[in-house]
């Protein structure tokens, strides 16, 4: 049986277990109570502790050996101590990174922690010592897996089998997950679409083991701050060059930096300056919550799988600045998450005539760098995507290259007529539009109020399940 194929027979074994979890969490709260819980946290402890933390990169080689994973003093309940003693609310572990290597008691492949000389499921321990300490457990896992193979251009069912069986278990052993946060995907820099891995059923996944688990996924790099694409709770990497806006802000959100100068542990951080804890308070972990946003700091365990004493002294400083606010503010009212399959994206465009090279195509190319930009003599412009076939659609969005609309409206074309669907007014970049479902070959849209020549960064057209 090869590695693959026994992860599909897993992934119908792991499926018997939802039984029990469902029977332990019936009460979904709703998705707004959860995002609101996850912004009233305020801080926590980001883990990356994986095959990486015994490597110089923080992209391991995918053929490391797990005999290479060997802490001789791991101390989970170490790491709970230091978050608690910074104010920190819960912690986040990197279950698996990018090169595959998972640090849990996992059925779906040899390469584990369990065939390296600890021999013990790391998730465990951390989610024991956080629990006992009065903290949140949530899991980091990424999507791309370059140790299996999944990855642009050679993905395959047995690949998709495999992340639900992984995420199954993960969801299923360990107890109430408040938050998954999910890497590598969707990203410029994985090139794995929600698509090549669907994204809605993962998501559907998740929440029938876990109703009240949020999803995040780090997609922040590729989607516009206005609105939710794919993900419970917006996210920023300020490492990566994406920092949220601490006055415009309306999201509940998520911001994360490493503490030293890398997220896994290198040899030189026992003795290099950690980040200042005054610094980290006052100019972003008290500014963030005011924002709605969530900071979480990451610590990187070191080889023996302790913190080490620069950065749990930091953190006992932080602790000493940092008083989480006692009536955190509320959330302003956002549109919920899409999830679903864009299916305008690609799909033969039309439209009215454009600005220079800025045809009607780059409303539809899955980038919201690009537009398609009106030519300003149009005085009524409109463009339309082709879904080819009569579908199911049930949600539109509109994305702007900069808000300046203020007045549209939206049709579908069916039975060889135009209908009207909605005359839509909505400020702001990104429009969403929910409505009953309708079968529709062609959605057009026509601007009817605009400043200045309408851009359109991206269509999005939706059959969400409802």
């Amino acid at each position: 049986m090869t590695r693959f194929t026994r992860s599909l027979f897993c992934f119908i074994l792991t499926f018997q277990l939802l039984t029990a979890i469902r029977a332990q969490d019936k009460t979904a709260l709703p998705l707004t109570s959860l995002q609101q819980q996850f912004v009233d946290l305020g801080f926590g402890m980001f883990i990356h502790y994986n095959i990486p933390t015994y490597m110089q990169d923080d992209w391991a080689d995918p053929d490391a050996p797990p005999a290479i994973f060997n802490p001789k003093r791991l101390d989970t309940d170490q790491w709970a101590k230091a978050a608690k003693s910074a104010g920190m609310t819960y912690g986040c572990l990197t279950t698996k990174h990018h090169s595959g290597f998972a640090i849990w008691d996992t059925k779906t492949t040899d390469y584990s922690v369990m065939n390296s000389p600890l021999k013990k499921d790391v998730v465990r321990l951390y989610a024991n010592s956080f629990r006992k300490a009065g903290l949140k457990v949530m899991l980091y896992y990424s999507i791309l897996d370059t140790h299996h193979k999944l990855r642009p251009g050679h993905i395959t069912p047995a690949h998709i089998a495999m992340v639900k069986a992984q995420l199954t278990e993960l969801l299923t052993n360990y107890g109430q997950i408040s938050a998954l946060i999910i890497d590598g995907w969707d990203a410029p820099w994985s090139r794995i679409s929600y698509d090549d891995v669907p994204f809605e059923e993962i998501y559907k996944l998740i929440k029938s083991i876990q109703p009240n688990c949020l999803v995040m996924d780090l997609n922040a790099a590729k989607y516009p701050a206005e609105a939710l694409f794919y993900t419970d709770i917006k996210s920023y990497e300020q490492g990566a060059g994406q920092h949220i806006s601490k006055e415009s802000n309306r999201l509940p959100a998520l911001s994360c930096l490493p503490i030293n100068t890398a997220w896994f542990w290198k040899p030189d951080f026992p003795e290099k300056p950690v980040k200042n804890a005054t610094q980290l308070v006052h100019e972003m972990l008290i500014p963030f919550n005011q924002s709605y946003c969530n900071f979480i700091l990451n610590v990187a365990p070191n080889r023996e799988g302790r913190i080490d004493d620069n950065a749990v002294t930091e953190l006992a400083k932080i602790g000493n600045l940092y008083k989480r606010a006692a009536n955190p503010s509320k959330l302003p009212a956002y549109d919920a998450p899409l999830i679903s399959p864009n299916l305008a994206k690609k799909k033969p465009v039309n439209g009215s005539w454009s600005d220079d090279m800025w045809i009607m195509d780059f409303a539809n190319d899955d980038s919201f760098t690009t537009a398609w930009r009106s030519h300003r003599s149009i005085r009524q412009p409109w463009i339309e995507v082709d879904l080819e076939k009569e579908s199911p659609v049930n949600t539109v969005s509109i994305t702007e290259a900069k808000a300046n609309i203020s007045g549209y409206t939206l049709e579908y074309f069916t039975g060889n007529s135009w209908k009207t669907l909605e005359k839509g007014s909505q400020p702001g970049r990104v429009k969403i539009h929910r409505f009953d479902r309708v079968w529709a070959q062609k959605v057009r849209i026509r601007f009817t109020d605009f400043s200045t020549p309408p851009a359109i960064a991206e269509i999005g057209i939706y059959n969400e399940r409802r």
